[in-house]
């Protein structure tokens, strides 16, 4: 099985495991179509974590491809020039190397069965003959007709512009052939680095494109509803997931969503799970630290069934992006996620490639000494939360899940193991159920702004009303 945001890319992710290939040789297919024919939300220009559970294993390989921040990043300049958060379009401070292509290539040459070229094929044909355009880039697009971008000429513009419309991305295929050619010097040594170089004034060194960005590190994980629950540590803000399940297990959760007091509970326990994380998370944080019980156990007992708490900080001691999963007949899952950030992202695009780069940068931090400030060589704080639950041994795989969603992607995953753990709901059903999500000053992002409080709960249309009617009072906020 294999699920993505466009049938073309499930399709082919499908196509290379009929022609032998395993769940890793079509999450790296659909991953690669997908950043052919969705630019609006992923890219080669991106960032990619993912999980891979191996029936037998006790533990997932998890991978951290995410990108640092080139040589010349000075967050000194940026506040004499008066910035206190890095800008997210039009600057390249908001640009780490790009990770996603480092991650392809660590996922294949550690489990990948076909050989890359047929993997990427998919990919290079639809970059070369082209594509049909999606409803969602079809509506993405069209902001860039108000923006002097000279290197997205590959979109149409004006009645051109339409779904189903064929679009080719030459520039891209010719990123793909580089690939499949010289490996990753192909690429980050070719015309996308060469490109991103030029683009950066100095932002980068050559050596930053010459160091890979990947990292096989241990996994976090919790026990939550008899179920064994993993995520990627920091710099992924996936603890928050754990957090808000370890939280919610020891409260008492209705097994009924419809019941207003299943949304109150689960928004209290995303809020105090993640009401410091932007004080905390940063790629050196400890995450096995920030799950702890002496950690999380005073956070619980200070929820209250009735009401929304205030004043969080007193415990103290959106978006671009895609998600995709596969499985295999062997057992094998894949949890991987691919992002933007934000849309296109920084709309800073490499010329002749024209790849559109990610502005995750703006995770970063322009306070003079947080952990997370903004300096050469380090990762960004990031907002992609993969996921991926076994049996309590972890031989076992259940389900591979992740969402969309900046900083909202925990709280959507958290109510998703909620319905299907607690509620006993199929994925079907927990899926296309409506959600709520904490809203900073846009839906998916600057959540933590207040520190968990004065925060707004965003229902979807198709969600219970009683959730709103009855949650008013205890959430302050809540409504469609």
């Amino acid at each position: 099985m294999v699920c993505s945001i466009d049938h073309l890319a499930s399709s082919a992710g499908v196509a290379v495991m009929r022609a032998g290939g395993n769940a890793v040789d079509a999450a790296i297919a659909t991953s690669a179509v997908l950043a052919v024919t969705s630019q609006h939300v992923c890219g080669m220009g991106g960032d990619l974590f993912a999980l891979v559970h191996r029936p037998g294993d006790t533990e997932p390989a998890v991978l951290n491809s995410s990108g640092r921040a080139g040589s010349g990043a000075d967050a000194e300049r940026l506040r004499a020039e008066g910035h206190t958060r890095i800008p997210r379009t039009g600057h390249i401070s908001a640009v780490p190397v790009p990770g996603c292509v480092d991650g392809w290539l660590a996922l294949h040459e550690r489990f990948g069965r076909l050989p890359l070229a047929d993997v990427l094929a998919p990919a290079v044909g639809y970059a070369r003959f082209g594509f049909p355009i999606s409803p969602t880039l079809a509506a993405s697009a069209r902001r860039l007709e108000t923006m002097d971008l000279p290197e997205a000429a590959d979109y149409p513009t004006g009645a051109d512009l339409h779904p189903g419309a064929v679009m080719r991305r030459p520039g891209v295929g010719r990123a793909l052939e580089d690939i499949v050619r010289g490996g990753r010097d192909g690429f980050y040594g070719g015309e996308f680095g060469e490109g991103l170089l030029a683009l950066g004034g100095g932002e980068y060194e050559p050596a930053d494109l010459a160091t890979p960005l990947v990292d096989w590190v241990e996994g976090l994980s919790v026990e939550a509803w008899g179920r064994r629950v993993w995520t990627v540590p920091p710099n992924s803000q996936g603890y928050l997931t754990l957090a808000g399940a370890a939280i919610a297990q020891g409260l008492a959760l209705p097994e009924d969503p419809d019941d207003p007091q299943w949304a109150h509970v689960l928004v209290e326990a995303a809020r105090f799970a993640g009401f410091d994380r932007d004080d905390v998370l940063w790629e050196g944080a400890d995450g096995t630290a920030l799950l702890a019980p002496e950690r999380l156990d005073p956070r619980r007992a200070a929820i209250d069934v009735d009401r929304a708490a205030t004043g969080l900080r007193s415990l103290t001691g959106a978006g671009g992006t895609i998600y995709l999963c596969t499985a295999d007949g062997e057992g094998m899952g894949v949890s991987l996620i691919q992002s933007n950030y934000a849309g296109f992202g920084s709309m800073l695009i490499v010329p002749g490639v024209r790849i559109f780069l990610q502005n995750r940068g703006a995770g970063f931090s322009l306070t003079a000494g947080h952990p997370a400030e903004y300096g050469p060589g380090r990762r960004p704080p990031h907002t992609l939360s993969p996921a991926l639950v076994t049996s309590p041994d972890g031989q076992t795989l259940d389900c591979v899940l992740g969402t969309m969603g900046g900083d909202s992607q925990p709280q959507v995953l958290l109510q998703l193991l909620a319905r299907r753990f607690v509620s006993g709901q199929s994925p079907a059903k927990a899926i296309t159920a409506g959600r709520w999500v904490l809203s900073g000053s846009e839906v998916g992002f600057d959540v933590w702004d207040t520190a968990g409080d004065d925060v707004r709960v965003a229902v979807e249309g198709q969600a219970p009303p009683g959730w709103s009617t009855g949650a008013t009072p205890r959430t302050r906020g809540c409504g469609r």
